[in-house]
Formats: structure tokens, sequence, C-alpha cells
């Protein structure tokens, strides 16, 4: 098993390559720079992605977000779970085809 790039450097490069291409990347609230979570608020598409460990132990991204039926808005879902991870980055992506971005730059 390899090891893991900090977050704050995958953070960076991602804003980087967003920015790059026209698009705005904000970090909402900064995490743990080595180890932290990090969450990425697509706002075009209105749902979140988060970089989590797969079963074979490689990165991989995630879907998640507020359930529909909970009525919970996309700030106040990464407020709450901010305040029960505070190392947890927190990312916003303004951009078309956000979720590409996320792909090639967080991914191996």
């Amino acid at each position: 098993m390899s090891p893991r790039l900090p977050s704050h450097l995958i953070v960076s490069a991602l804003m980087r390559r967003v920015n790059d291409a026209g698009g705005i990347a904000v970090v909402r609230a900064r995490g743990d720079a080595d180890s932290g979570a990090i969450l990425l608020l697509l706002e075009r598409e209105e749902h979140f992605l988060e970089r989590a460990i797969g079963l074979d132990g490689r990165d991989s991204l995630a879907r998640s977000g507020p359930r529909p039926e909970s009525g919970e808005s996309l700030d106040d879902y990464w407020q709450r779970r901010r305040r029960n991870d505070p190392d947890l980055w927190v990312v916003a992506l303004d951009i078309a085809d956000g979720q590409r971005f996320a792909a090639e730059t967080i991914l191996p």
C-alpha cells in the first residue's frame, strides 16, 4: 500500500487546476494539513463528493450529502459535518464537470 498524499497538497493542486481552467475553487473550511478528510461541494451539480478509501485500499470518490427527505441545506450539511470532524476540509468548486477535475486530481 502506498502512502497517501497530504490533504493540503491535494486541495492546493485541485484549487490550482480549477482556477487555471477558469472556474472558482474556494476553501470553506481548512482541515488537518496531513490527514484531514476532503469534502468537495460541486456547486453546479449541487452535491458533494468525498475522498474515501475503497475496499482495495486505494483512494476513491464517494457521493455524499444530505438526504432529500431531511430538508437539510448543503451549507447546513457541511457545517454539521465540520462540527463533528474539525479536521475536515470543505472545498467548493464552481466549474463545469467538477467531478472530472476532482477525479483527475485525487484518484491515482
